[in-house]
């Protein structure tokens, strides 16, 4: 697979980075044997296709009380995957972990991963997590909210590393793409809502004009 400059230049910048952080999760691997790939393979299940976040932004707008935070969050997970899946992977193209290092490949061998497609800059699963996430913290600005989002994405980032189907750099990338998604989700559905009211309730005000009266 021929590597574009783009791709070149992230494998050489963040080679110690991703090495040092891929070199610790393979050591977690060996201690605990086979036992840890089930579960981060379920939590990377999470974030296939952002389809669990798509289901969750969903249900939130069903609700009333919930509806803006869905709402955002829905925004935020269809921007996050236009900017990922449509232009990056495909623009840089950089190749997996385990398709450009006899190394990358051991340790996603030893692992017993299920072997994936597509290339790896930046982690979808990582951008419809921090897409979610951070619009779920915009929208409801409250300690559970920031507590929770956080434990999801730091399951959903270390889960695509500990498999090997992604560099740390490309889950980094994609935490930073999909909250970027998210503040722009945030800002777009608050201003359609702001929108909204006001031409709710322009009509009231002019209805509560009384007509002048005829002479």
């Amino acid at each position: 697979m021929e590597t574009t400059l783009m791709a070149a230049w992230l494998n050489d910048a963040f080679a110690a980075f991703d090495t040092t952080i891929l070199g610790a999760l393979h050591a977690l691997a060996e201690c605990g044997g086979f036992a840890l790939t089930p579960l981060f393979e379920a939590v990377s299940f999470v974030g296939e296709k952002g389809a669990c976040f798509f289901a969750l932004a969903i249900v939130l707008m069903a609700f009333r009380r919930t509806r803006r935070a869905g709402a955002v969050m829905f925004v935020a997970i269809c921007l996050g995957a236009l900017a990922t899946n449509i232009v990056l992977k495909d623009l840089i193209a950089r190749p997996r972990p385990f398709e450009s290092s006899a190394l990358f490949l051991d340790w996603w061998r030893f692992t017993g991963a299920a072997p994936e497609d597509g290339f790896s800059f930046p982690s979808g699963h990582m951008t419809a997590a921090s897409a979610a996430m951070v619009a779920l913290m915009l929208a409801c600005r409250n300690w559970k909210a920031v507590l929770g989002g956080s434990l999801v994405m730091l399951g959903m980032g270390a889960a695509r590393c500990y498999l090997v189907a992604h560099y740390p750099s490309d889950v980094l990338a994609g935490f930073l793409v999909g909250a970027l998604a998210a503040v722009v989700a945030w800002l777009l559905v608050s201003r359609a809502l702001r929108w909204r009211g006001e031409r709710r309730v322009a009509p009231r005000r002019r209805a509560r004009v009384p007509e002048r009266r005829r002479r």
